[in-house]
């Protein structure tokens, strides 16, 4: 079942790339935010202008490393937002409205109470987040080819997760689910434009 929905999904996102790319070919961005590797998260990310004025942007890391003594802050996660611009796409000021899921497991980590509470350092906590936001960015032209983008959105996540002892086998000792408003989103991000 999952697997026919990865399929399904798949495809769809590659038909409105290739509608997207086709009506306007000269606005299509590969990206990386520079945030999201300070946490040794790969990422990678395209933008397609779909309108004179918007942009979709879909995003997506992976940090699959743990730090040895179990300490651990592996996730998935993918992003999709649509972007209203101000200007011209890929220049200036944007807001956008945007979609955020993914899968955690991530143990010994001191994390902010408001999270997983104030042992957060002391456990291992695995689950998922979904959710969505509103953003605020901005992006710079550096070069004909190459921009750099500031942005920060916020939100809503459904989190649920179980916490369980340290280390890989151990116990479970509860399952819960919190619902946060806050930051969902940050970024510092360098672009390629591709014309």
């Amino acid at each position: 079942m999952k697997s026919i929905f990865v399929h399904k999904s798949t495809f769809i996102l590659a038909v409105i790339i290739l509608f997207a790319a086709n009506g306007y070919s000269q606005n299509i961005g590969l990206k990386t935010n520079a945030l999201y590797w300070a946490t040794t998260t790969p990422n990678i990310g395209v933008e397609v202008a779909v309108g004179r004025k918007l942009t979709l942007d879909i995003t997506g890391g992976y940090n699959p490393w743990e730090f040895g003594n179990n300490k651990k802050f592996k996730h998935w996660a993918a992003q999709s937002e649509l972007r209203y611009w101000l200007c011209d796409t890929f220049e200036g000021h944007f807001f956008g409205i945007h979609a955020q899921g993914g899968e955690f497991n991530i143990g010994r980590i001191d994390l902010p109470n408001f999270i997983f509470g104030s042992d957060s350092g002391d456990h291992r906590y695995q689950g998922f987040f979904a959710g969505g936001g509103i953003s605020y960015g901005y992006q710079w032209i550096l070069s004909p080819r190459w921009n750099l983008e500031a942005n920060i959105g916020l939100g809503y996540n459904y989190i649920k997760y179980d916490k369980f002892e340290p280390c890989d086998c151990g116990e479970r000792l509860e399952s819960k689910s919190s619902n946060y408003f806050g930051p969902t989103k940050i970024g510092l991000s360098i672009i390629y434009l591709i014309k």
